[in-house]
């Protein structure tokens, strides 16, 4: 591609790099200098234009977004018609966006020409939202620099879409807990899967210790694909009520813990039937988002949740203060 000023003699068949405006006269940026355009710029007696010339070869920027952002649109993205060098990439279904980062940088590093945004990674999104948009700099690109972004688009995007299942609470109890509490706590976990597709199907509430909760979770896990316990009580090691109470019913304990502050306490298992269960930390009784949102969002779009992929959270893991702490950060005591 050629660019730079040119004669308006000159001009015909380039692309107007810079608005024209004189005496009533507007080409924008972007016009293809055709036949009538070539006369009305000389009759305005202008007599250079900033003009992009296309070369033999040569790709033009809508073309070029267009085939980069179909060649990383995946399941359940779509992309729009391409603009002055965009292509937008949009979600045909609620659910988690899945991409490989080190693909997009792998794009954008070698050619400041050519870029790729996207939402982050297993960011939650509904019908119709914008997850990604390609733009090309240039008005055109020559076949070989495509060619060679083409070639990195790996597996792309896609959405994991939220798959309705049948949830099952359980919430131990003990003297110092309020039915407040666990009323809200219903009401909230209700509230998070509604968006998701799922809903709470059966709900119980025994003592806060193993043979009671055991005997829950055999009563509850045919009738459940996930199982959300509430304890009354955090969980402070793999001995504790809920992890023993999960293995005492044939079931294991995939992970105690996460590097998600709010939630560190979050216990993740299988039960016998082999549905997956999950240990709420204390946050997960407030509204805001917490990383108990993080297991569950992936758990409800039939994404692999495990020990590693768990602990490797840790990066982009604290996460904003949150009143229903017990004891703020910095003040030395238990983190849930």
């Amino acid at each position: 591609m050629k660019f730079g000023p040119v004669p308006v003699e000159d001009c015909l068949g380039g692309i107007i790099a810079h608005a024209v405006r004189r005496d009533g006269l507007m080409l924008k940026k972007g016009t293809l200098v055709g036949a009538r355009e070539h006369r009305q710029l000389i009759d305005a007696g202008i007599g250079s234009v900033m003009i992009a010339h296309l070369e033999p070869g040569d790709i033009g920027e809508d073309e070029a977004a267009s085939q980069l952002a179909q060649a990383l649109a995946g399941a359940h993205i779509k992309v729009e018609a391409p603009f002055t060098g965009r292509a937008n990439l949009f979600a045909e279904s609620a659910g988690l966006l899945v991409f490989d980062g080190a693909t997009i940088d792998a794009i954008n590093a070698p050619d400041e020409r050519i870029t790729v945004a996207t939402l982050s990674a297993l960011k939650p999104v509904v019908e119709g939202e914008m997850v990604g948009t390609v733009k090309i700099i240039p008005f055109a690109l020559e076949a070989a620099a495509l060619q060679s972004a083409l070639a990195r688009c790996g597996t792309g995007l896609k959405i994991a879409p939220f798959m309705p299942q049948r949830v099952a609470v359980i919430s131990t109890l003990l003297p110092s807990l309020k039915p407040a509490t666990i009323e809200k706590t219903l009401r909230v976990t209700e509230d998070r899967l509604t968006p998701l597709g799922s809903s709470i199907v059966a709900q119980a509430q025994v003592a806060h210790e193993t043979d009671a909760l055991t005997r829950a979770i055999l009563d509850l896990e045919q009738s459940a694909d996930l199982l959300i316990i509430f304890g009354a009580s955090a969980i402070s090691d793999r001995l504790d009520v809920i992890p023993s109470a999960i293995m005492a019913a044939g079931g294991a304990v995939t992970q105690l813990g996460m590097p998600v502050d709010p939630g560190n306490l979050l216990l993740l298992g299988r039960t016998k039937a082999g549905g997956a269960v999950i240990g709420a930390p204390g946050c997960a009784r407030s509204p805001r988002e917490n990383g108990f949102d993080f297991v569950l969002q992936r758990l409800l779009a039939g994404l692999e949740v495990s020990a590693a992929s768990i602990r490797a959270m840790g990066a982009g893991g604290l996460m904003m203060e949150i009143i229903s702490r017990p004891q703020p950060r910095g003040g030395g005591g238990p983190n849930e």
